[in-house]
């Protein structure tokens, strides 16, 4: 009987040998992680964002975020009441331009949390293969594989450097978001 599945690996054989990459191994890690870390600071700033647009407080702010499921949602959430809130076009456009800069970032840390990594006969991590059902003309395949090269490991490097902009660039703007933003008035008491 022919197998569909593919050949198991020898992972003793992989596990000894892996020893001599473990620093590059290492080094791609803590490239995924440091990019989840920047990334994740930086959606959690779309709390504040939310919170001056709907004039509310911090931690109802952040139950609207979470109460919403995916990145996606919350973001659209924000350009939706940025319409309606911020009076601004050059302010809702600045908004607009930091929400596409961190959607560039998304697709690169979705890219890398949501990958299945592939690893040669030395242990080195050589390709990701993405977990998404791709549909081309009626034909279903299995994510795109990608090569873990040095032009890759540079990508990272510049969107973490990225994101760490973004982030001095989310402070500064909320100012700017809060001065623009009307608050509501209070009931009478």
């Amino acid at each position: 009987m022919v197998s569909r599945l593919p050949p198991k690996p020898d992972f003793e054989s992989i596990e000894t040998a892996a020893l001599a990459s473990a620093d590059r191994r290492t080094m791609l890690l803590a490239l995924i992680g440091n990019l989840s870390f920047s990334w994740s600071n930086n959606e959690s700033m779309f709390i504040y964002v939310l919170m001056l647009l709907l004039d509310t407080d911090e931690i109802s702010a952040a139950i609207v975020f979470s109460t919403l499921n995916t990145t996606r949602a919350r973001l659209d959430l924000i350009q939706r009441l940025a319409l309606i809130r911020i009076g601004q076009p050059e302010v809702r456009e600045e908004l607009d331009d930091l929400i596409e800069r961190f959607t560039v970032a998304t697709r690169l840390r979705n890219e890398f949390n949501h990958a299945m990594f592939m690893l040669n006969e030395q242990g080195d991590i050589t390709h990701t293969q993405s977990l998404r059902i791709v549909e081309r003309r009626g034909q279903f395949k299995f994510g795109e594989t990608r090569k873990v090269d040095q032009a890759r490991i540079d990508e990272m490097s510049a969107a973490i450097h990225d994101l760490r902009d973004l982030n001095r660039d989310l402070w500064d703007f909320l100012p700017r978001l809060q001065a623009s933003v009307p608050a509501r008035a209070g009931p009478e008491r």
